[in-house]
């Protein structure tokens, strides 16, 4: 597949001028690169739950990971709390290494967490229910490998939905080429009637992988849904820490039926959010990122979508809902076939 050498993004989209909202500089503990976080509104109050590695010991590898918590009046200016809010010591079990890119869902009055766990025999994607933010409860684990999980806010002809981005290697070519996929449940425990949403070919800036991002919000025209790009170029340097990294990875906006979200309306040709600012693009640990986490759809229309740029810090950029819907209906809907 051909890529543009320069992605852009849309010009739709508004980055916050006081960019990035949350760094390392802002918590009061050990901290290093805080990103990927889940972003909801709460009881009047902005609420974000973000991954936080630190003590960096060379190239990728780092002695520990936590979720810590922040709440903010404006979404803008964020205050930590003076302690990680999940720990590796809360789960007691030698089987889990590290729980981390938690995705929030407020949904009948309770605040969902979709989480990534590395265990000794695989990587598994999980649901935990918060009890008000006091606790960390854990619904479901899946069977490695699978990720990125996402709630939608609300059941859909009488189930719980997510996406989520299966890791298959020997059914795709023993190499990276994962895709986006929607599975229901009856309670949240058990998960089945899964279906492809959305494939790599079927966009045009990834030639890697893709999945989802945020949890989708609903709009009078059906579910709003963010979504990760990544492609890759040998051909690239250095770009961070490491000694090399390939990978670019953006942003993209679909718009999935409401009452059936297995079915894409529309799909933006182009991405919302590629990395372009200098804390994208030119610092931190892996440069190139941009990773959406949380997007709050405001009374006045504002959307807000919270992202992690650079594997590093974490940033805000806003836009118009009916901007967004738009990018997404002027494309008709992909129709995945096979390569």
């Amino acid at each position: 597949m051909l890529l543009e050498p320069v992605l852009h993004s849309s010009p739709v989209l508004r980055r916050c001028p006081q960019n990035p909202v949350l760094s390392k500089k802002d918590i009061p503990y050990n901290a290093e690169l805080i990103f990927n976080a889940g972003v909801v509104k709460y009881e009047g109050r902005y609420v974000m739950v973000f991954r936080n590695d630190y003590d960096h010991q060379g190239g990728v590898q780092f002695g520990g990971c936590n979720l810590g918590i922040a709440y903010s009046d404006d979404g803008i200016c964020w205050k930590a709390e003076p302690k990680p809010f999940v720990t590796l010591e809360q789960f007691d079990d030698p089987e889990i290494l590290r729980v981390y890119d938690p995705r929030l869902t407020v949904m009948e009055g309770e605040v969902y967490i979709c989480f990534a766990m590395d265990t000794r025999h695989g990587l598994r994607g999980g649901i935990a229910r918060t009890h008000g933010l006091t606790g960390f409860e854990i619904l479901s684990l899946s069977l490695p490998d699978n990720r990125n999980m996402v709630l939608f806010p609300e059941k859909i002809g009488g189930m719980y939905a997510r996406l989520e981005r299966p890791m298959p290697v020997y059914s795709r070519w023993g190499r990276d080429r994962f895709d986006t996929w929607l599975s229901l449940s009856p309670d949240l425990r058990f998960w089945g009637e899964s279906k492809l949403v959305l494939a790599v070919e079927d966009v045009p800036y990834a030639n890697d992988k893709i999945g989802p991002a945020a949890p989708p919000v609903k709009t009078e025209k059906g579910w709003l849904t963010l979504f990760h790009a990544v492609d890759i170029d040998h051909s690239r340097g250095k770009n961070g820490w490491e000694d090399t990294w390939k990978k670019r990875y953006s942003a993209g906006i679909m718009l999935l039926d409401a009452d059936d979200p297995s079915k894409i309306i529309g799909l933006s040709k182009t991405p919302l959010i590629a990395p372009e600012a200098p804390y994208e693009a030119e610092e931190g640990f892996r440069q190139n990122v941009i990773f959406p986490g949380g997007m709050i759809l405001e009374d006045t229309g504002e959307v807000k979508i919270y992202y992690g740029a650079a594997d590093t810090v974490e940033c805000l950029a806003t836009a118009d809902v009916n901007d967004l819907l738009s990018l997404c209906l002027q494309s008709p809907a992909p129709h995945t076939l096979p390569e």
